[in-house]
């Protein structure tokens, strides 16, 4: 219509005017429907059209510095358990009385059976060791009872291991006080090593059940 029209035809110059309204006019909503889009992407939270790979750059040097920046993973320490505990100590007072008990049977005075034997010494090595091992028999019952009370249970019967280690260790403690009373109130040598050693055995045998 332009081609055809006159140059200075008062319809082409119209013409022309109109035509040029229409564009401007669809430019604008052109522009108005892009910074809607824009208003509408920002409002979201979400990056506009344009922005997408400077944004995806962005994420990509946050992701690095962020592994960076990570602080290394610290191992996890091995589980000790604690060197004393009740029942622990219980076994090592039970060991320690075994141990005293050897000795003593490694200690003991020959046997005189003569007239012109020397008077009995009720305070030399064999009876001092003697006395250590009753006195630690005792703290081996008192740190048992403290331990492994919740253990002894007589509806289980004499033939449950924790039934039988307190019936051994209790009675094994008793001979060898037994033994240690009846040789030291006595003016004269008498036999107790039997009883002693017998003792000693049965706690040996209580250690044993649950060790």
């Amino acid at each position: 219509m332009i081609a055809l029209c006159k140059i200075r035809s008062p319809d082409c110059i119209i013409n022309r005017l109109v035509i040029c309204v229409l564009l401007t006019g669809l430019t604008a909503t052109a522009c108005a429907a892009d910074q809607a889009s824009a208003l509408n992407f920002h409002a979201a939270g979400l990056p506009g059209p344009g922005a997408q790979p400077f944004m995806l750059a962005a994420n990509e040097s946050d992701v690095v510095k962020s592994n960076t920046n990570m602080p290394e993973a610290i191992p996890e320490k091995k589980f000790e358990p604690p060197l004393i505990t009740k029942r622990k100590a219980h076994l090592y007072l039970g060991l320690s009385t075994i141990a005293l008990a050897g000795l003593t049977a490694l200690t003991a005075p020959e046997v005189c059976n003569g007239v012109s034997c020397p008077p009995r010494d009720v305070n030399g090595t064999h009876a001092t060791l003697a006395k250590a091992t009753i006195g630690m028999a005792v703290a081996t019952i008192a740190t048992g009872l403290y331990a492994h009370w919740d253990d002894f249970r007589l509806a289980d019967g004499w033939s449950d291991p924790d039934n039988l280690h307190v019936l051994l260790g209790v009675t094994g403690a008793a001979l060898m006080a037994y033994a240690v009373n009846k040789s030291a109130n006595s003016s004269v040598p008498v036999s107790h090593a039997g009883i002693a050693e017998a003792g000693a055995i049965g706690m040996l045998i209580a250690i044993k059940l649950t060790w």
